[in-house]
């Protein structure tokens, strides 16, 4: 894909990201994603954070699991500190300039972008011909979902990076087609210990809700004694660890924990091994759960409170909604008088 230059200095800075609410959020969102959404409210940018409902029925959701989804992804993004008076929080489908602009970039885009999407190859598998038309080209709505509001930077993990190049190919084809420069050229933020965390039953696998073994990861609704219970039974390997970084190359389970350890505790993986280098996992793993407890059961407390006031969420989703309409739907406008569209 293209590598044109950013034309950042034009834009405001504003951060987008969103997360799909197809249940079940872990550790993994929570610091691959939702811990640096909360570090970057009230930095220099303005924040956007989004449900992407939309998203998550390119494959079927039951109707009533998709509201309750929702609804807990926001608990979960207010609980771990996002302030949805200093951040804006918003589900997709409360703003249809999202689906209105993704039209316009389903145009834009190439076929030959599009296939090379590795999510699509991934997650369609041998049926690709029994995906649906969304499956495939949900990219270009991911697209119209940061650039509706002329978002700057958005934090991704290493595996949404391939999207994020493909949003910048789209901003600058549309601006080199209409000799404009309108749509920014959209930075990754990519940092942190832990923004790719693994399965605590084998460090090679990604963490996942769709892993049919619980104890592969820890829920965010999980309470305090399930997390310090599945930290004492993660897997492991014999060795003490190292006291330094290049140790852990060759033990996933070993880097998984420290990187755990590192990001729960905003400390670098080098700080980490040389405060607990030598020591064995029966020593590791019990420092490592009073952490966890004492970052996470908390969050887990104020989810289960929110999720019994259902209307308090639909309340700070709805004005979210308003707050969002006020930046895109000025952004469309625009783009429908640039290509021409009578108004």
């Amino acid at each position: 894909m293209s590598e044109a230059p950013s034309n950042l200095a034009n834009f405001a800075p504003r951060v987008f990201s969103g997360i799909q609410p197809s249940g079940g959020l872990t550790l993994g969102n929570y610091l691959g994603a939702i811990k640096r959404f909360v570090d970057m409210q009230g930095a220099d940018y303005e924040t956007i954070y989004c449900m992407v409902d939309m998203h998550a029925i390119t494959v079927w959701q039951d109707p009533g699991a998709l509201r309750r989804n929702t609804r807990e992804l926001c608990a979960g993004f207010i609980a771990a500190g996002i302030d949805p008076e200093q951040s804006i929080l918003v589900n997709q489908s409360q703003v249809p300039e999202h689906a209105q602009l993704g039209w316009i970039f389903n145009c834009v885009a190439r076929m030959g972008w599009m296939k090379r999407m590795t999510q699509f190859k991934d997650k369609a598998g041998k049926n690709a011909e029994q995906a649906s038309l969304g499956l495939f080209a949900y990219p270009a709505l991911m697209a119209a979902d940061i650039l509706v509001y002329h978002a700057t930077h958005v934090p991704v993990g290493e595996d949404q990076k391939q999207h994020l190049e493909l949003t910048r190919d789209i901003a600058a084809k549309f601006n080199h087609d209409y000799d404009v420069d309108f749509f920014p050229l959209t930075e990754p933020v990519i940092e942190g210990a832990a923004t790719r965390v693994m399965s605590l039953r084998d460090g090679s696998k990604k963490m996942s809700k769709s892993d049919p073994s619980d104890m592969s990861r820890i829920n965010m609704t999980d309470d305090a004694d399930t997390i310090a219970a599945k930290i004492r039974k993660a897997r492991t390997d014999p060795e003490a660890l190292p006291s330094e970084a290049e140790g852990l190359s060759e033990r996933p389970e070993a880097r998984n924990l420290v990187n755990i350890y590192a990001a729960l505790s905003d400390q670098t993986v080098a700080e980490v091994l040389a405060e607990h280098g030598g020591q064995q996992f029966s020593a590791f793993k019990p420092a490592l759960s009073e952490l966890a407890v004492e970052k996470l059961a908390p969050i887990s407390t104020e989810m289960a409170r929110l999720m019994e006031e259902p209307g308090e969420i639909d309340a700070i989703l709805a004005r979210g909604a308003e707050r969002a309409r006020e930046r895109a739907e000025p952004v469309l406008k625009k783009t429908y008088e640039i290509i021409g569209m009578v108004r």
